[in-house]
């Protein structure tokens, strides 16, 4: 005779524990994953210092305007991205000789001042335009191409004599105005 097996009741699985097990899981997932993070202009703020009014001549600053139209004033003048680099150097070469143009490297201003419809674009490639022109003066100032400037390694102490030398040389003074409402 065949014994029947008495059938069961299927066994109940405790749910509390799948809870402690999805909370693990989350966890792994969150530790172990990179989270996106966004990218901005890589730039060194200087330390909070108590402001004081200083005079600046006016032949000193040279000023940029953007429009919400992205449309370029340098000094007044319309002017297209790729003018700049080379305007901004002109000015802070001058060294005195235009007296419309800045005294000295070192107390030449550059003021960025945009609208608030500004594309970011614009922003941007001014901003690299600036930071080139710095490249490129403090480069001529230590007699090498800008390869080469770049190509120095601030850990190297020769190097970073040398990258201190043309920094103190050409200083980057750019101003960043507060943008005014668009169309203003």
């Amino acid at each position: 005779m065949i014994k029947k097996k008495k059938s069961r009741p299927a066994a109940d699985v405790d749910s509390s524990s799948m809870a402690d097990i999805a909370f693990l899981l989350l966890i792994f997932f969150l530790v172990t994953s990179t989270i996106a993070s966004d990218k901005g202009l890589a730039v060194m703020l200087p330390p909070k210092v108590e402001t004081t009014d200083v005079k600046i001549k006016e032949r000193n600053i040279f000023n940029i305007l953007v429009n919400s139209e992205d449309m370029i004033l340098a000094e007044n003048n319309p002017a297209e991205v790729g003018e700049i680099r080379e305007q901004v150097k002109a000015f802070i070469t001058n060294n005195g000789k235009d007296p419309k143009s800045s005294e000295e490297p070192n107390k030449a201003i550059i003021s960025l001042k945009t609208d608030r419809g500004t594309s970011y674009e614009i922003y941007i490639a001014l901003r690299n335009e600036l930071s080139r022109a710095y490249t490129e003066l403090r480069a001529a100032h230590l007699k090498m191409s800008v390869e080469s400037y770049k190509a120095l390694d601030p850990n190297n102490p020769a190097h970073k004599a040398m990258i201190k030398d043309a920094k103190d040389a050409y200083k980057n003074l750019v101003s960043d105005a507060e943008p005014s409402e668009a169309g203003k």
